[in-house]
């Protein structure tokens, strides 16, 4: 893990953000703001990173107990990530966002392009197309994740959803759906349409753009 001090002044989260806005830097580098600082053992962008596997795995929105598990989190920086994460959720909401059509979602995921491992991600969404939820169902390895139709529906079917939308990133930039991507749309859309809840599309992307199976007649 490269750490601050390694990097170049001009590509520090704090100088890129006065340079570019906040909308260039990665989840890390806001990350790394917010905390300020690393402590004597743990440098800064080093345990920015190890929060942002933690707030993948919950959704964004871990306990104080779940942070204060990360090495390197005391109290402090604890109460200070739960105090963001809650006022960013009171002001802007992405809950009640209406998709016209399923690539809409990208504003809401395209910031776990950066991530090293495949993320599957489930988007609910009410009869009105609003979005109910984001969440995180799994990650897996550097160009594979294992997810199940169990797994993806569990929290539709609590939120009472009446269609998903799932999106998985991929690290490597090559937006081509695997044998497998292709087998697990399938299976999600047998899954759906027997629990009465459809699947609107299944979206690849990275930093270069998206994939998605709808747009191409797949699904």
């Amino acid at each position: 893990m490269q750490k601050i001090k390694d990097i170049p002044i001009s590509d520090r989260p704090r100088e890129k953000l006065q340079q570019k806005g906040a909308a260039a830097l990665s989840d890390q580098d806001l990350l790394a703001i917010l905390l300020g600082s690393g402590t004597k053992t743990h440098d800064v962008m080093t345990l920015s990173s190890r929060i942002l596997k933690v707030l993948d795995k919950t959704s964004a929105n871990p306990t104080l107990k779940e942070l204060q598990a990360i090495e390197g989190v005391g109290p402090a920086k604890a109460t200070l990530i739960a105090a963001a994460f809650e006022f960013a959720r009171r002001r802007i909401r992405p809950e009640g966002l209406k998709i016209s059509f399923p690539p809409d979602v990208l504003p809401l995921i395209r910031h776990m392009a950066d991530r090293k491992q495949e993320h599957f991600l489930c988007v609910s969404l009410n009869g009105a197309n609003e979005v109910i939820a984001t969440r995180t169902v799994s990650v897996g390895l550097v160009n594979k994740t294992q997810v199940h139709p169990r797994e993806v529906f569990a929290d539709p079917i609590t939120d009472r959803a009446s269609a998903v939308i799932v999106a998985h990133n991929h690290p490597t930039g090559n937006l081509t759906p695997s044998k497998d991507d292709v087998e697990i749309t399938k299976e999600l859309k047998r899954a759906g349409e027997t629990l009465g809840i459809k699947l609107l599309d299944h979206i690849i992307f990275s930093h270069k753009g998206y994939y998605s199976f709808l747009e191409k007649n797949e699904l």
